[in-house]
């Protein structure tokens, strides 16, 4: 009965509200077919961009990720330093834009630039040596419109030439090819380490040894190269600098001179420890805004995210960073040419090798250098 009375109660639309029901559906029907054809054609307009850049999509975006992860951290670091961001923002940008025009140039094309490249880097790496300015070091050349180190064009230009070279040897190579390549790696790190830049020469030559190490060099032949190193290091402990060997001596004892050189080691531990496992907030890091940790917003600026984030934190960009150098190995190992997979290759280790470096070096696991993390 109650069914009944509500069936009776309830209120059927006429003839005329049912009219202008469909003339609604009728007008609104050509504003969604709009809708959906101007989101089909943006989606048809980047599958043909992405198809026009040879852009490997995962490492692109993760990259972008881990750029604007570093931006928040500078902003953080920086006490909310927002020229010092935009500055940065404008040097990522712009390294964007030149990984872009670069992907456009065929490996081929490269290949024959890379002799080009290396000689002209050797030749600022002299002028250095001549005309070099800095605190301390000789290692930024000015020309007076513009104000730059030649050593981050070697990090580049020195296995774009090791790999130009055995790109049509046979492979792996033999002991004479082994000896060019040391002095193509040699030449480079040693003006490097005139400067002196310890640190980015060792850096500079590994990205040229992990060359030649990709190149299939035996296993006896790495441990005879690595013997003649080791037997080498008490040889180059003599001719290094008082401030190296410092570093050194600070590295297997920080406690030493608490006040002093072992300062920087000692207030990263700090500042990566107090952030415990889930860290203490972005724009919380103690050690930075009240100084106590050195260069803050360069070489120790991961020390101020691990504060902030913890070894949660810590750990989800180290598998960013993983990532992104697994990819770069698997593009290595699909490369069509010798040169390509090579090159590929050393500059995806070399990133490893920055990583660990400059994470070894906040931990205390590792000598200071002046090593940033990349992207951060």
């Amino acid at each position: 009965m109650k069914a009944m009375e509500k069936d009776r109660t309830r209120r059927y639309p006429t003839a005329l509200e049912l009219a202008e029901d469909l003339r609604r559906v009728r007008m609104f029907e050509p504003i969604r077919a709009r809708r959906a054809s101007a989101v089909l054609r943006l989606r048809r307009w980047t599958q043909r961009l992405w198809r026009r850049l040879p852009l490997d999509l995962p490492l692109t975006g993760a990259l972008l990720l881990l750029a604007g992860i570093g931006l928040a951290v500078l902003y953080s670091a920086s006490g909310g330093n927002w020229n010092q961001v935009g500055n940065q923002a404008a040097r990522l940008a712009l390294g964007f834009a030149v990984l872009l025009v670069l992907s456009r140039v065929p490996p081929a094309i490269l290949r024959s630039w890379t002799p080009w490249f290396y000689f002209a880097t050797v030749g600022l790496l002299l002028l250095v040596t001549l005309f070099g300015e800095g605190r301390g070091a000789h290692r930024w050349l000015d020309l007076g419109v513009v104000r730059f180190q030649p050593s981050e064009f070697a990090k580049l230009s020195l296995p774009m030439m090791v790999a130009w070279f055995l790109h049509d040897r046979m492979l792996p190579p033999g002991w004479g090819a082994l000896l060019a390549c040391a002095v193509l790696i040699g030449v480079p790190a040693g003006l490097i380490a005139e400067q002196p830049d310890l640190g980015t020469a060792l850096l500079v030559g590994i990205s040229g040894a992990f060359v030649i190490f990709l190149a299939g060099l035996s296993w006896w032949r790495i441990g005879a190269l690595a013997g003649l190193v080791a037997a080498a290091a008490p040889v180059a402990w003599q001719y290094m600098h008082e401030y190296q060997r410092n570093r050194i001596r600070m590295f297997l004892d920080p406690e030493s001179d608490p006040l002093g050189n072992g300062w920087n080691i000692i207030q990263a531990q700090i500042a990566v420890g107090s952030g415990g496992v889930l860290g203490k907030g972005f724009e919380a890091s103690t050690q930075a805004k009240l100084d106590f940790l050195p260069e803050h917003t360069t070489d120790f600026i991961f020390a101020v995210f691990g504060e902030e984030f913890g070894l949660v934190g810590v750990a989800l960009v180290l598998a960013l960073y993983l990532f992104i150098i697994g990819r770069g190995l698997w593009i290595a190992a699909s490369a069509r040419d010798t040169y390509s997979r090579l090159l590929a290759g050393a500059i995806s280790m070399t990133f490893f090798v920055y990583v660990m470096v400059n994470g070894g070096m906040i931990t205390g696991l590792l000598p200071v250098v002046g090593v940033p993390m990349p992207l951060i």
